[in-house]
C-alpha cells in the first residue's frame, strides 16, 4: 500500500493545502460552499419542521425558539424552507452546469482540433446562443412547454454551453501551438488521440474553474426564474420563489425577503470566491508568486 504513493505526491499535497488555507478568498469561499452543501445533505434526513406544513394560526410569526428564522404567509417554517431550497439549488446548478461543461467542452475541443469552417461554425452557434439568455430561453420554452424546473434547468444549460465551448477552444488553441505536440505529432499520434491524452489535461484546471463560477451564475439564474413564476413550482421550496412571496409583506413582515436573499448572496459569494481561489492555486504562474 505504502509503495503506490511517491515521496513526490506526499509532499505535493500539504503544500497544496497550506498555499490554499493562506489564500483568503479560496480559504472563504470554501467554506460557504462547504455550508451550502452541507444544507442541502442536512435537508435530506432533518428539518425543523416540514417544509410542506402549513399552519395558518402562527402565520407571520416571529423569529423564536419554535421557529428559528420565523413563519412565512402560510404558517411555514422559514429555517426549513431554506434548507430545502438549498438542495433545490444545487440540483439546478449540477446539472445545468454538467449539461453545459460536458457539450461545451465537447465542441470547444472539436473547434480547436479541427480549425477552419468547423471550427468558424461552432463559434457563430456560440455567438448565436448567447443572443438567448437563460432568463429569455425559460420564458419561450414556457410558452411552450409550462413553467416547471425541468425546462428552467435545460434553459441554464444551454446558456452554458456556449461559454464553456468559448473558454474550452481559447485554452485548446494555446495548448494546441506547444512544443510537445507537435512531437507527438511526430510520433504518428493522430488528432483525437491528441486532444484526449494532452490537451483535455491539461486545459482541465480551467474548465474547473468555469464550472464553479458558472454553478453560481446557475444559482442565480435559477433563483430569478423561480422569482418570476418559472422555475421550481409550488409545493418545492425555492429561494426566488421565498423572495417572490415576501415583496408583498415588506411592512409585515421584513425579515421574510431578507433570509433568502442573504441565502442566495453568501451561495453566489462564496462560490464566486472559491472559483478565484482555484484560479490562482491552479495557475503555475501565480502559484509561484505565493
Amino acid at each position: 500500500m505504502s509503495a503506490a504513493l511517491s515521496p513526490a505526491s506526499v509532499a505535493a499535497a500539504p503544500g497544496w493545502l497550506r498555499r490554499a488555507l493562506r489564500h483568503r478568498s479560496f480559504a472563504i469561499g470554501a467554506v460557504l460552499s462547504l455550508l451550502l452543501v452541507v444544507a442541502a445533505a442536512l435537508s435530506f434526513v432533518w428539518t425543523p419542521w416540514s417544509p410542506y406544513e402549513m399552519d395558518l394560526a402562527n402565520k407571520l410569526a416571529e423569529p423564536s425558539a419554535t421557529h428559528w428564522l420565523g413563519t412565512d404567509a402560510f404558517g411555514r417554517d422559514v429555517a426549513s424552507l431554506l434548507l430545502v431550497g438549498a438542495r433545490n439549488s444545487i440540483l439546478v446548478g449540477v446539472i445545468a452546469v454538467g449539461i453545459g461543461l460536458t457539450i461545451g467542452t465537447a465542441l470547444g475541443l472539436l473547434a480547436a482540433a479541427r480549425r477552419g469552417w468547423v471550427e468558424e461554425l461552432i463559434m457563430r452557434l456560440a455567438d448565436f446562443t448567447f443572443a438567448f439568455p437563460a432568463i429569455l430561453s425559460a420564458i419561450m420554452m414556457t410558452a411552450v412547454f409550462g413553467a416547471g424546473i425541468v425546462n428552467s434547468i435545460i434553459a441554464i444549460g444551454i446558456f452554458n454551453i456556449p461559454t464553456f465551448a468559448r473558454v474550452t477552444r481559447a485554452s485548446a488553441n494555446a495548448v494546441w501551438s506547444r512544443e510537445y505536440i507537435m512531437a507527438a505529432r511526430a510520433c504518428g499520434k493522430g488528432g483525437w488521440r491528441i486532444t484526449l491524452e494532452h490537451v483535455l489535461p491539461n486545459i482541465l484546471s480551467v474548465l474547473i474553474v468555469q464550472a464553479t463560477i458558472q454553478f453560481a451564475i446557475a444559482i442565480l439564474a435559477e433563483a430569478a426564474l423561480s422569482y418570476l413564476g418559472l422555475g421550481t413550482q409550488p409545493p418545492q421550496p425555492s429561494w426566488g420563489r421565498m423572495l417572490s412571496e415576501a415583496q408583498t409583506l415588506m411592512f409585515q413582515a421584513p425579515l421574510l425577503a431578507v433570509w433568502p436573499g442573504v441565502a442566495i448572496a453568501l451561495a453566489v459569494l462564496g462560490l464566486n470566491l472559491l472559483g478565484d481561489g482555484l484560479r490562482d492555486l491552479l495557475d503555475p504562474r501565480l502559484a509561484r508568486k505565493r
